[in-house]
């Protein structure tokens, strides 16, 4: 009976409470507290009181925020609209923590996006198409945690996570830095998330500056080259590649070719995108951009007269390349062209390959000649005789070849906003 713990219990919360009475009852619940007071320890015991006690009331605190840590970390609750603008599709998709719940690439016939003066004008076109697929998804609006979209062409900044800002906002309708598709998701994502009542990020944006101090000289003082890719496809593909090769992206040296819309090829130096081709001003024409035209000829077209600096701008980037000689900007309708025996289309694809491949060769010098991989990547990448005969001129710079046809940018997007929303990242201000 001497031993009861109920009775020994009661009177000890009291002492916790009044820290200064009964200093040998002080010690408690544990049995070997117990034995230890006798021998006039009772200053000891009282110091020991002290800091239990505070603990003991921090811990009734912690269960919540750790209950919480704990659903933030399993991101079982989050649920993540994810953009993506192409210069042909819009793709969507809405992610559940890190799994797809579900996902489509809806595309735009050229004789829609073409009625568009500007690029940055498509997008209350591309939002209404982002909602109709919500709708017929059965995605309740108000419970989205996130909206993400890959970013446009905006100042150098580094990787990462941003907020959408009205900075960015303003920079991207002002077009500071050149039209692209990639500036018409960031309206779109800040939109939807303020009904969503939900922030708005973007993820590795076009405009990742990594450069040498070398790349940037071009040749003009006043003219500095700039690095703008699609730095978020391309580093999922160096990564991919990374497991192929068994190795660390920071130990290797990789050229990473993505062949979409718009071509964007680098030399990957132990990480970093350290050069590349302006996809919008220079490089391999593409789908539907010039690349780089003679300078002349173009100033001559420039001051004739016959265009506003708007057609100009279109001309090189909207209507240029496949679109300009063969009337399409779909490389499987030119892949389709060349297999039925279509001369002129095969001698065009063929050029664009060639322009590719010559590319890749300036990316080797870069790198001295030092080349783990040679990755090929993009929406273009699915037309295999496309890539075999880019592989057929750059073997020499690398045994190997990877291809990576389409696009990782819906689930790099999703993980970028997701790091954010279980507070593993801080989302950074533009």
């Amino acid at each position: 009976m001497a031993k009861k713990k109920p009775v020994r219990k009661k009177p000890i919360k009291k002492t916790m409470v009044k820290k200064k009475k009964a200093p040998a009852k002080k010690s408690p619940a544990k049995k070997k507290a117990v034995r230890k007071p006798p021998k006039a320890k009772a200053a000891p015991r009282k110091k020991i009181i002290k800091k239990t006690t505070p603990v003991k009331r921090t811990a009734k605190r912690a269960p919540a925020a750790k209950k919480i840590a704990k659903s933030n970390m399993a991101a079982k609750d989050f649920l993540i609209l994810v953009l993506n603008p192409g210069s042909t599709s819009t793709k969507v998709a809405v992610y559940r923590g890190s799994k797809q719940m579900v996902a489509e690439s809806i595309g735009h016939d050229k004789a829609q996006i073409e009625k568009f003066a500007r690029i940055v004008d498509q997008y209350p076109m591309r939002k209404a198409v982002v909602l109709d697929f919500l709708l017929r998804n059965n995605i309740d609006i108000k419970k989205i945690s996130a909206v993400v979209d890959r970013g446009g062409l905006l100042k150098p900044i580094s990787s990462g996570t941003y907020l959408v800002n009205q900075a960015m906002l303003d920079d991207l309708q002002e077009a500071r830095r050149g039209e692209h598709i990639s500036n018409v998701g960031a309206f779109i994502a800040k939109e939807i998330a303020q009904q969503a009542g939900c922030p708005a990020f973007i993820v590795d944006a076009v405009s990742v500056d990594e450069f040498s101090p070398l790349a940037r000289i071009s040749g003009l003082a006043e003219i500095e080259r700039k690095s703008l890719l699609h730095a978020l496809n391309m580093r999922m593909a160096a990564l991919q590649a990374c497991q192929e090769l068994k190795k660390n992206l920071k130990d290797v040296n990789l050229i990473v070719a993505h062949l979409g819309g718009g071509i964007s090829i680098s030399p990957v130096d132990h990480g970093k995108f350290v050069d590349v081709n302006n996809a919008n001003e220079g490089g391999p024409f593409s789908p539907e951009r010039a690349g780089g035209v003679p300078t002349g000829a173009l100033v001559k077209m420039c001051f004739s007269g016959k265009y506003t600096v708007d057609e100009i701008k279109k001309k090189l980037t909207r209507s240029g390349g496949l679109s300009a000689y063969l009337g399409t900007n779909m490389a499987n309708q030119v892949k389709d062209r060349v297999l039925a025996g279509d001369k002129q289309a095969e001698e065009v694809f063929r050029a664009m390959a060639y322009q590719v491949a010559k590319e890749i060769g300036a990316c080797a010098t870069v790198l001295k000649g030092q080349v783990d991989a040679i990755v090929v990547t993009g929406g273009v990448a699915f037309n295999k005789i496309f890539t075999d005969w880019i592989k057929e001129r750059v073997s020499f710079v690398s045994p190997k070849f990877l291809v990576f046809p389409g696009e990782d940018e819906m689930p790099a997007l999703a993980s970028g906003a997701l790091r954010v929303l279980k507070g593993e990242e801080k989302a950074r201000e533009y």
